[in-house]
Protein backbone atom coordinates (compact mmCIF):
# COMPACT_ATOMS: atom_id res chain seq x y z
CA UNK A 1 0.00 0.00 0.00
CA UNK A 2 2.78 2.55 0.85
CA UNK A 3 4.34 1.49 -2.28
CA UNK A 4 1.39 1.81 -4.56
CA UNK A 5 0.58 5.60 -2.36
CA UNK A 6 3.98 6.35 -3.05
CA UNK A 7 4.08 5.91 -7.08
CA UNK A 8 0.57 7.37 -7.04
CA UNK A 9 1.98 10.71 -5.88
CA UNK A 10 4.65 10.42 -7.94
CA UNK A 11 2.78 10.41 -10.82
CA UNK A 12 0.28 13.50 -9.49
CA UNK A 13 3.50 15.85 -8.89
CA UNK A 14 4.34 14.74 -12.46
CA UNK A 15 1.48 16.02 -13.75
CA UNK A 16 1.03 19.27 -11.67
CA UNK A 17 4.25 20.08 -12.83
CA UNK A 18 3.48 19.43 -16.67
CA UNK A 19 0.40 21.57 -16.26
CA UNK A 20 2.21 24.62 -14.63
CA UNK A 21 4.33 24.62 -17.50
CA UNK A 22 1.78 24.57 -19.75
CA UNK A 23 -0.11 26.96 -18.43
CA UNK A 24 2.81 29.35 -18.38
CA UNK A 25 3.47 29.02 -22.04
CA UNK A 26 0.27 30.25 -22.33
CA UNK A 27 0.27 32.87 -20.58
CA UNK A 28 3.57 34.07 -22.23
CA UNK A 29 2.29 33.29 -25.71
CA UNK A 30 -1.57 35.36 -24.44
CA UNK A 31 0.17 38.22 -23.19
CA UNK A 32 2.29 39.07 -26.11
CA UNK A 33 -0.32 38.60 -28.42
CA UNK A 34 -2.63 40.93 -26.51
CA UNK A 35 0.08 43.75 -26.30
CA UNK A 36 3.61 45.09 -25.35
CA UNK A 37 3.80 46.82 -21.70
CA UNK A 38 6.38 49.35 -23.05
CA UNK A 39 3.38 50.92 -24.98
CA UNK A 40 1.49 51.36 -21.05
CA UNK A 41 5.35 52.07 -19.40
CA UNK A 42 7.23 54.53 -21.60
CA UNK A 43 5.11 58.07 -21.51
CA UNK A 44 3.80 58.99 -25.50
CA UNK A 45 6.34 61.62 -25.67
CA UNK A 46 9.36 59.55 -25.37
CA UNK A 47 11.77 59.33 -28.38
CA UNK A 48 12.98 55.75 -29.62
CA UNK A 49 15.86 55.85 -27.68
CA UNK A 50 13.94 55.82 -24.06
CA UNK A 51 11.51 53.39 -25.42
CA UNK A 52 14.71 51.17 -26.28
CA UNK A 53 16.19 51.98 -22.90
CA UNK A 54 12.75 50.69 -20.77
CA UNK A 55 12.54 47.59 -23.14
CA UNK A 56 16.27 46.33 -22.07
CA UNK A 57 15.88 47.41 -18.82
CA UNK A 58 12.47 45.11 -18.10
CA UNK A 59 14.04 42.46 -20.52
CA UNK A 60 11.55 43.24 -23.20
CA UNK A 61 13.99 43.28 -25.85
CA UNK A 62 14.75 39.88 -25.92
CA UNK A 63 13.08 37.77 -28.15
CA UNK A 64 9.66 35.58 -26.20
CA UNK A 65 11.01 32.22 -26.27
CA UNK A 66 13.97 33.67 -24.71
CA UNK A 67 12.35 35.91 -22.14
CA UNK A 68 10.13 32.90 -21.41
CA UNK A 69 13.65 30.50 -20.90
CA UNK A 70 14.92 33.31 -18.62
CA UNK A 71 11.80 33.25 -16.38
CA UNK A 72 11.60 29.43 -16.32
CA UNK A 73 15.49 29.38 -14.94
CA UNK A 74 14.66 32.25 -12.64
CA UNK A 75 11.21 30.61 -11.20
CA UNK A 76 13.13 27.29 -10.22
CA UNK A 77 14.91 29.73 -7.59
CA UNK A 78 11.21 31.44 -6.59
CA UNK A 79 11.63 34.10 -8.32
CA UNK A 80 8.78 35.09 -10.60
CA UNK A 81 10.28 38.31 -11.81
CA UNK A 82 9.65 41.77 -10.61
CA UNK A 83 6.55 43.88 -11.19
CA UNK A 84 6.69 46.50 -13.91
CA UNK A 85 4.59 48.67 -12.17
CA UNK A 86 5.37 48.29 -8.17
CA UNK A 87 8.77 47.69 -8.25
CA UNK A 88 8.54 44.75 -6.54
CA UNK A 89 9.15 41.01 -6.39
CA UNK A 90 5.78 39.96 -8.77
CA UNK A 91 5.78 36.41 -5.68
CA UNK A 92 5.61 39.11 -2.91
CA UNK A 93 2.81 40.73 -4.06
CA UNK A 94 0.30 38.33 -4.58
CA UNK A 95 1.28 36.70 -1.59
CA UNK A 96 0.98 40.17 0.88
CA UNK A 97 -2.94 39.57 -0.91
CA UNK A 98 -3.26 35.92 -0.97
CA UNK A 99 -4.78 35.55 2.63
CA UNK A 100 -7.08 38.38 2.27
CA UNK A 101 -8.58 36.18 -0.93
CA UNK A 102 -8.52 33.24 1.28
CA UNK A 103 -10.47 34.71 4.00
CA UNK A 104 -13.04 35.68 1.82
CA UNK A 105 -13.11 32.39 -0.14
CA UNK A 106 -13.51 30.19 2.73
CA UNK A 107 -16.21 32.09 4.35
CA UNK A 108 -17.97 32.32 1.15
CA UNK A 109 -17.42 28.58 0.42
CA UNK A 110 -18.49 27.89 4.50
CA UNK A 111 -21.61 29.89 4.18
CA UNK A 112 -22.35 28.06 0.77
CA UNK A 113 -21.62 24.61 2.06
CA UNK A 114 -23.43 24.75 5.21
CA UNK A 115 -26.16 26.31 3.72
CA UNK A 116 -26.25 24.26 0.68
CA UNK A 117 -26.15 20.94 2.10
CA UNK A 118 -28.48 21.03 5.22
CA UNK A 119 -31.05 22.57 2.77
CA UNK A 120 -30.10 20.12 -0.27
CA UNK A 121 -30.78 17.52 2.62
CA UNK A 122 -34.60 19.05 3.28
CA UNK A 123 -35.46 19.07 0.02
CA UNK A 124 -34.16 15.94 -1.11
CA UNK A 125 -35.77 14.16 1.78
CA UNK A 126 -39.24 16.29 1.44
CA UNK A 127 -39.52 16.67 -2.25
CA UNK A 128 -42.83 16.95 -2.16
CA UNK A 129 -43.23 19.78 0.55
CA UNK A 130 -43.94 23.77 0.02
CA UNK A 131 -40.67 24.94 1.25
CA UNK A 132 -38.97 22.46 -0.40
CA UNK A 133 -40.42 23.30 -3.76
CA UNK A 134 -39.31 27.12 -3.12
CA UNK A 135 -36.15 26.25 -1.86
CA UNK A 136 -35.12 24.45 -5.50
CA UNK A 137 -36.80 27.63 -7.04
CA UNK A 138 -34.37 29.53 -5.23
CA UNK A 139 -31.56 27.74 -6.60
CA UNK A 140 -32.20 28.13 -9.80
CA UNK A 141 -32.30 31.99 -9.25
CA UNK A 142 -28.91 31.70 -7.78
CA UNK A 143 -27.46 29.70 -10.29
CA UNK A 144 -29.01 32.01 -13.17
CA UNK A 145 -28.37 35.64 -11.55
CA UNK A 146 -25.01 36.86 -12.57
CA UNK A 147 -22.22 37.59 -10.17
CA UNK A 148 -21.62 41.55 -10.29
CA UNK A 149 -25.28 42.31 -10.44
CA UNK A 150 -26.24 41.02 -7.47
CA UNK A 151 -22.83 42.69 -5.66
CA UNK A 152 -24.20 45.64 -6.66
CA UNK A 153 -27.99 44.87 -5.28
CA UNK A 154 -26.47 43.72 -2.26
CA UNK A 155 -24.59 47.20 -2.49
CA UNK A 156 -27.28 49.65 -2.88
CA UNK A 157 -29.76 47.91 -1.00
CA UNK A 158 -28.02 46.87 2.71
CA UNK A 159 -25.33 49.65 2.08
CA UNK A 160 -26.54 52.59 0.29
CA UNK A 161 -30.23 52.30 1.10
CA UNK A 162 -30.53 50.31 4.92
CA UNK A 163 -26.73 51.56 5.44
CA UNK A 164 -26.72 48.29 7.77
CA UNK A 165 -23.01 46.77 6.28
CA UNK A 166 -19.82 48.53 4.82
CA UNK A 167 -19.98 48.64 1.35
CA UNK A 168 -15.93 48.36 0.54
CA UNK A 169 -12.98 47.43 2.57
CA UNK A 170 -11.94 44.79 4.67
CA UNK A 171 -12.50 46.50 7.87
CA UNK A 172 -10.25 46.20 11.01
CA UNK A 173 -7.91 42.85 11.29
CA UNK A 174 -6.13 41.04 13.93
CA UNK A 175 -2.46 40.05 13.32
CA UNK A 176 -2.79 35.73 13.72
CA UNK A 177 0.45 34.05 13.67
CA UNK A 178 1.98 37.29 11.42
CA UNK A 179 -1.41 37.15 8.89
CA UNK A 180 -4.48 40.20 9.68
CA UNK A 181 -7.44 38.36 9.49
CA UNK A 182 -11.00 40.05 9.79
CA UNK A 183 -12.40 36.92 11.56
CA UNK A 184 -11.39 37.78 14.94
CA UNK A 185 -13.03 41.63 14.78
CA UNK A 186 -16.84 42.96 14.57
CA UNK A 187 -15.73 45.39 12.08
CA UNK A 188 -14.02 42.69 9.77
CA UNK A 189 -16.95 40.71 10.04
CA UNK A 190 -19.12 43.13 9.12
CA UNK A 191 -16.83 44.00 6.09
CA UNK A 192 -16.82 40.75 5.62
CA UNK A 193 -20.55 39.87 4.95
CA UNK A 194 -21.16 41.31 1.36
CA UNK A 195 -18.63 40.08 -0.25
CA UNK A 196 -19.05 36.51 0.99
CA UNK A 197 -22.52 36.54 0.61
CA UNK A 198 -22.17 37.57 -2.96
CA UNK A 199 -19.59 35.09 -3.52
CA UNK A 200 -21.43 32.39 -1.74
CA UNK A 201 -24.59 32.29 -3.85
CA UNK A 202 -23.54 30.48 -7.15
CA UNK A 203 -21.76 27.85 -4.76
CA UNK A 204 -24.91 27.50 -2.85
CA UNK A 205 -27.08 27.09 -5.45
CA UNK A 206 -24.46 23.94 -6.93
CA UNK A 207 -24.15 22.90 -3.77
CA UNK A 208 -27.70 22.67 -2.58
CA UNK A 209 -28.86 20.91 -6.10
CA UNK A 210 -26.36 18.51 -5.93
CA UNK A 211 -27.11 17.26 -2.72
CA UNK A 212 -30.39 17.04 -3.30
CA UNK A 213 -30.21 14.72 -6.45
CA UNK A 214 -28.35 12.10 -4.25
CA UNK A 215 -30.20 12.31 -1.23
CA UNK A 216 -33.54 11.74 -4.21
CA UNK A 217 -30.90 8.90 -5.76
CA UNK A 218 -29.72 6.81 -2.28
CA UNK A 219 -33.16 7.37 -0.05
CA UNK A 220 -34.84 4.63 -1.51
CA UNK A 221 -32.29 1.68 -1.29
CA UNK A 222 -32.23 -1.37 0.58
CA UNK A 223 -29.61 -0.61 2.89
CA UNK A 224 -31.43 2.69 3.69
CA UNK A 225 -34.87 0.98 4.28
CA UNK A 226 -32.90 -1.62 6.47
CA UNK A 227 -31.82 1.31 8.25
CA UNK A 228 -35.13 2.41 8.97
CA UNK A 229 -36.50 -0.77 9.81
CA UNK A 230 -33.98 -1.53 12.42
CA UNK A 231 -35.59 1.71 14.16
CA UNK A 232 -32.23 3.84 14.15
CA UNK A 233 -33.15 7.50 14.69
CA UNK A 234 -33.74 9.52 11.57
CA UNK A 235 -31.08 11.84 12.64
CA UNK A 236 -28.77 8.33 12.27
CA UNK A 237 -30.21 7.56 9.23
CA UNK A 238 -29.38 10.62 7.32
CA UNK A 239 -25.82 11.64 8.70
CA UNK A 240 -24.29 7.92 8.35
CA UNK A 241 -26.10 6.11 5.68
CA UNK A 242 -27.33 8.70 3.35
CA UNK A 243 -25.02 11.94 4.02
CA UNK A 244 -21.92 9.63 3.89
CA UNK A 245 -22.51 7.86 1.26
CA UNK A 246 -23.42 11.34 -1.23
CA UNK A 247 -20.25 12.61 0.52
CA UNK A 248 -17.77 11.97 -1.67
CA UNK A 249 -19.08 13.86 -5.04
CA UNK A 250 -20.11 16.73 -2.57
CA UNK A 251 -16.50 16.98 -1.10
CA UNK A 252 -15.30 17.15 -5.54
CA UNK A 253 -17.82 20.15 -6.01
CA UNK A 254 -16.48 21.93 -2.72
CA UNK A 255 -12.90 21.43 -3.15
CA UNK A 256 -13.07 22.30 -6.70
CA UNK A 257 -15.38 25.64 -6.45
CA UNK A 258 -13.29 26.52 -3.45
CA UNK A 259 -10.52 26.74 -5.98
CA UNK A 260 -12.84 28.65 -8.60
CA UNK A 261 -13.66 31.04 -5.65
CA UNK A 262 -10.10 32.19 -5.39
CA UNK A 263 -9.21 31.78 -8.82
CA UNK A 264 -12.49 33.63 -10.10
CA UNK A 265 -13.21 36.24 -6.88
CA UNK A 266 -12.06 39.52 -9.44
CA UNK A 267 -14.88 40.64 -9.90
CA UNK A 268 -16.41 40.39 -6.40
CA UNK A 269 -13.26 41.90 -4.89
CA UNK A 270 -13.37 44.91 -7.64
CA UNK A 271 -17.15 45.69 -6.88
CA UNK A 272 -16.20 45.18 -2.96
CA UNK A 273 -12.48 46.95 -3.29
CA UNK A 274 -11.89 44.18 -1.26
CA UNK A 275 -7.64 43.82 -0.87
CA UNK A 276 -7.09 40.60 -2.28
CA UNK A 277 -5.29 38.78 -4.99
CA UNK A 278 -8.41 39.30 -7.61
CA UNK A 279 -8.14 42.97 -7.33
CA UNK A 280 -4.33 42.98 -7.87
CA UNK A 281 -5.00 40.64 -10.75
CA UNK A 282 -7.68 43.32 -12.70
CA UNK A 283 -5.28 46.09 -11.89
CA UNK A 284 -2.52 44.10 -13.57
CA UNK A 285 -4.50 43.15 -16.65
CA UNK A 286 -5.26 46.90 -17.20
CA UNK A 287 -1.51 47.97 -17.15
CA UNK A 288 -0.16 44.27 -18.59
CA UNK A 289 2.03 43.78 -15.57
CA UNK A 290 3.36 40.38 -16.47
CA UNK A 291 5.30 39.35 -14.09
CA UNK A 292 2.27 39.55 -11.61
CA UNK A 293 0.04 38.24 -13.94
CA UNK A 294 2.08 35.55 -14.40
CA UNK A 295 2.64 34.76 -10.74
CA UNK A 296 -1.18 35.30 -9.69
CA UNK A 297 -1.73 32.14 -12.35
CA UNK A 298 0.59 30.36 -11.30
CA UNK A 299 -0.54 30.70 -7.31
CA UNK A 300 -3.65 29.69 -8.34
CA UNK A 301 -2.64 26.87 -10.78
CA UNK A 302 -0.85 25.46 -7.67
CA UNK A 303 -3.73 25.78 -5.67
CA UNK A 304 -5.86 23.99 -7.73
CA UNK A 305 -2.72 20.87 -7.77
CA UNK A 306 -3.02 20.82 -3.94
CA UNK A 307 -6.92 20.79 -3.27
CA UNK A 308 -7.56 18.24 -6.27
CA UNK A 309 -5.04 16.41 -4.22
CA UNK A 310 -6.66 17.02 -0.83
CA UNK A 311 -9.63 15.24 -2.17
CA UNK A 312 -8.36 12.65 -3.60
CA UNK A 313 -6.89 11.81 -0.15
CA UNK A 314 -10.62 12.53 1.59
CA UNK A 315 -12.01 10.08 -1.33
CA UNK A 316 -9.72 7.35 0.49
CA UNK A 317 -10.86 8.03 3.98
CA UNK A 318 -14.67 8.00 2.77
CA UNK A 319 -14.57 4.85 0.89
CA UNK A 320 -11.58 2.63 0.83
CA UNK A 321 -13.13 1.27 -1.88
CA UNK A 322 -11.18 4.04 -3.84
CA UNK A 323 -8.00 3.72 -3.38
CA UNK A 324 -8.41 -0.52 -4.09
CA UNK A 325 -9.81 0.28 -7.30
CA UNK A 326 -7.19 2.70 -7.79
CA UNK A 327 -4.47 0.22 -6.84
CA UNK A 328 -6.36 -2.64 -8.90
CA UNK A 329 -6.40 -0.33 -12.27
CA UNK A 330 -3.19 0.18 -11.97
CA UNK A 331 -2.29 -3.53 -11.31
Amino acid sequence: MTGTMAGWLVRRSAQAALVVLAMTVIVFVGLHVAGNPVDILVPPEADAAERARIAASFGLDQPLWRQYLLFVGRALQGDLGRSFIYNQPALTLVVERLPATLELSLAALVLAAGLGIGLGLYAGLRPRAAAARLIMAGSVVGLSLPGFWVGLMLVIGFSVRLGWLPSSGRGETVAVLGVGSSFLTADGLAHLILPAANLALFKLALILRLTRAGVREVVHLDYVRFARARGLAPSRVVGVHILRTILIPIVTVIGLEFCSTVAFSMVTESIFAWPGMGRLMVESIHVLDRPVIVAYLVAVVLLFVAVNLLADILYRLLDPRVGTAGAEGGA
